[in-house]
C-alpha cells in the first residue's frame, strides 16, 4: 500500500480482504466467537459464563473454541487490531514525524472500527477495568502486544533499536495515551467519542504536554 493509497480512508474490512482466504477465515471465525462470548457477558456476567456456554451460543464444539481461544480471558483480551495499525503506520508519508503518523493513521482508521464495534469495544473495556482475574492480563497484553507493537514501528521510522530506551519510554507515553482515552471513554459510559479523546490525547502528547503554570 503506498501514501497514494491512503487518501482514501482505509477500513478494517479493506485489511482483512487482503489476507490470504484461509486467514481471511479464521480471522472472521475468531471474531465472531469473541462477538458471542462479549455478548453473553453483557448478559449475564463474565463469572456466570462459561466456556461450554459460548461454544454452544456460537453453535461450535468447546475444542474449537478452545483451540481459537485457549483461555476465557483470551475472549476479552484479544483482538485482531494491532497487524492493520501496523499495516497503516508503515505506509504514512516519510516526511511525518512518528507521533503525527501515529495521529495520522488513528484518525482514518479508529472511526470505522469504532463504527463497527463500539458496544463491544465498551463491553470489553469495562470487563478489563472491573473483573480482577482480567486486570493483570490486560497490564501484560498491553505490554506484550500494543507496547511492542508500537515500539515497534516506532524504531522503524526513525532508525532506532526497540529496546533504545528513549524509544521505549515514548512507546510508553503513546500506550499510555491511548488508554488513558479509552478509561475516559469508558468513565463517560460511552457518551463522549472515543476518537475524539484518543486525537485529543495524541495531539497533546505531539505538542510536549504543556501543562502551564
Amino acid at each position: 500500500m503506498s501514501a497514494q493509497d491512503l487518501k482514501q480512508p482505509v477500513t478494517f474490512s479493506d485489511h482483512l480482504e487482503r489476507l490470504p482466504l484461509r486467514e481471511r477465515k479464521k480471522r472472521r471465525t475468531r471474531m465472531a466467537l469473541q462477538n458471542h462470548a462479549l455478548r453473553l457477558f453483557a448478559e449475564q456476567g463474565y463469572d456466570a459464563t462459561t466456556m461450554e456456554q459460548i461454544a454452544a451460543a456460537a453453535e461450535v464444539s468447546p475444542s474449537t473454541l478452545f483451540r481459537y481461544f485457549p483461555t476465557k480471558e483470551d475472549l476479552v483480551i484479544k483482538d485482531e487490531y494491532d497487524p492493520f495499525m501496523l499495516e497503516l503506520f508503515r505506509a504514512q508519508p516519510p516526511e511525518l514525524s512518528p507521533i503525527e503518523a501515529l495521529r495520522a493513521i488513528f484518525r482514518e482508521a479508529l472511526p470505522h472500527l469504532y463504527e463497527r464495534d463500539r458496544d463491544q469495544l465498551l463491553v470489553r473495556i469495562n470487563l478489563m477495568a472491573t473483573v480482577p482475574s482480567l486486570k493483570a492480563r490486560f497490564f501484560n497484553a498491553m505490554r506484550e502486544n500494543t507496547l511492542a507493537v508500537i515500539g515497534q514501528v516506532i524504531a522503524e521510522r526513525v532508525g532506532r533499536d526497540p529496546k533504545d530506551p528513549e524509544v521505549e519510554c515514548f512507546a510508553w507515553a503513546v500506550t499510555g495515551s491511548l488508554y488513558a482515552a479509552m478509561f475516559s471513554w469508558l468513565e463517560s459510559k460511552g457518551t463522549l467519542e472515543l476518537p475524539a479523546l484518543v486525537d485529543r490525547n495524541l495531539k497533546f502528547l505531539a505538542a510536549g504536554c504543556p501543562l502551564g503554570a
